[in-house]
């Protein structure tokens, strides 16, 4: 790692190794020779003269880039595409004469972007699908545990452990659902010249248009692409962009939610990302065990989700069939959404696969919310034993009232239920009180939603991967 120059956090601390190599110098400029390859082996089989020994020397140097050839060619000509067909030339020299024959730059480089998306995408998937298996885990295993629901933050009706986290998995299971049909609907640009209309194409095969069409769909397929975009300037719309960002600051949010709530359950001390045994929190307060993976993974969704805007704002500059500001920013922007975004897959993998929760301070949080969330329960099993509902209602107010000053004027428990087993006027249910105060009666229909969630939609969803969903998650710093 070099010490003299900046380097990315997204590749030295953060994102994979697979996802750094799809976009890495290797398989961006082998991408470039493997359709300038394609390109020649379609032009040949469609009558133009392109020996066979041409086409060998091509596929015998896919793979073997001169870099100092290819950087100084383009500080000479300030022509990226250009260096590399020059430097592809160099290796390739009997085939010279064919390479980048009547394309433009953006045959090659638009294109080749749409095939690293796609695997980008589907890399993308796979690492969300491992993290979805982890958290469903954890939901099934804690589908009936009760705890504290919370509206507003504040303490609200009862749910289950196991169904928060199938709340989180109902946003992520969208999400996959999301990344894996922009992946299918992507479509290969083609061969389509400088301003999209083939003009130069056309002119090879001297008119037959025919030829022409067969060109787009041999090299299309020759990618794995069933469907080719049907118009395009010098470039695909840059729609297709700002969809494959928006698609991954959807998922950014939905990390970040996911996120935010570990770490306010980390502040209630209910639940706890996983620690290394020698993982130091704080440099000072020796103590401490910070959320520091669900922090990361805030963090760096949350520079997922701005980058939906560097895709919007190009694509709304786009003059006429095309402009160059999109360059620079392309560069940056995509392949660092791909980056964050299987970082922060990883990291929810990792949390998930060790994410611990604590049924004490679970329960005792639940005892000091729990009586006033019983009274409609306790006024109900009053009035059934023959009480005036009034009557009970006004009794518990009364001692609803005096239990809160309790705990908010002196900061004493919530006495609320003791008051109640202390008044004869309530004897009729002295018997049923322990009963009406089972956490799992207040839980409503929270296991079954969960278990019935986890079954029809989270099954099915990782049904594809079921082979891949065993790689660990691989956290580095």
């Amino acid at each position: 790692m070099p010490t003299d120059r900046y380097d990315s956090p997204l590749c030295s601390r953060y994102a994979s190794k697979q996802m750094q190599a799809i976009f890495s110098d290797d398989r961006r400029f082998g991408t470039w020779r493997r359709i300038w390859l394609e390109l020649a082996r379609a032009q040949q089989r469609l009558g133009l003269a392109i020996s066979d020994a041409q086409i060998t020397a091509l596929a015998a140097h896919l793979d073997h880039i001169d870099y100092a050839v290819a950087k100084a060619e383009e500080q000479r000509r300030r022509h990226d595409v250009m260096a590399h067909v020059h430097a592809f030339a160099v290796a390739a020299p009997e085939a010279a004469p064919i390479i980048h024959l009547g394309a433009t730059s953006c045959d090659i480089t638009d294109n080749a972007d749409l095939i690293l998306f796609r695997e980008a995408l589907h890399r993308v998937a796979e690492r969300l699908a491992r993290a979805i298996d982890r958290l469903a885990k954890f939901a099934g295993q804690h589908a009936a545990v009760p705890t504290l629901g919370f509206t507003h933050f504040q303490a609200a009706q009862l749910t289950t452990v196991g169904k928060r986290a199938c709340l989180w998995l109902n946003d992520l299971v969208r999400d996959l659902a999301a990344i894996e049909r922009q992946a299918r609907d992507l479509h290969f640009r083609g061969i389509k010249g400088t301003t999209g209309t083939q003009a130069s194409f056309l002119a090879l095969f001297h008119g037959d248009a025919d030829k022409v069409d067969d060109l787009d769909r041999l090299l299309a397929r020759a990618f794995g692409f069933t469907a080719i975009e049907p118009v395009t300037g010098q470039t695909y719309s840059r729609r297709v962009d700002t969809e494959i960002l928006n698609v991954l600051a959807t998922l950014g949010a939905s990390l970040h939610k996911i996120g935010t709530d570990l770490r306010l359950l980390a502040h209630l001390k209910e639940a706890e990302e996983p620690i290394e045994a020698d993982q130091i929190g704080s440099s000072a307060m020796a103590y401490k065990r910070n959320p520091m993976r669900a922090e990361r993974m805030c963090s760096l969704s949350r520079h997922l989700m701005t980058l939906a805007a560097d895709g919007l704002n190009t694509q709304a500059v786009q003059w006429m069939e095309r402009t160059l500001d999109d360059s620079a920013v392309r560069r940056i922007a995509l392949p660092e959404a791909f980056l964050a975004a299987d970082a922060c897959c990883g990291l929810l993998q990792n949390i998930a696969e060790g994410l611990e929760i604590h049924p004490g301070v679970i329960a005792k949080h639940i005892a000091e919310e729990l009586p006033f969330m019983a009274t409609e329960n306790l006024i109900m099993a009053m009035v059934e034993a023959g009480g005036n509902r009034q009557d009970v209602h006004e009794a518990i107010r009364v001692h609803s009232r005096a239990a809160a000053a309790e705990v908010k004027a002196f900061g004493r428990a919530n006495d609320l239920i003791d008051r109640i087993r202390g008044d004869g006027f309530f004897a009729p249910i002295h018997g049923k009180i322990d009963q009406l105060l089972d956490p799992a009666t207040f839980t409503g229909l929270a296991e079954r939603q969960c278990r019935r969630f986890l079954d029809q939609q989270i099954a099915p969803a990782l049904a594809p991967y079921a082979d891949r969903l065993d790689a660990a998650a691989a956290l580095t710093v």
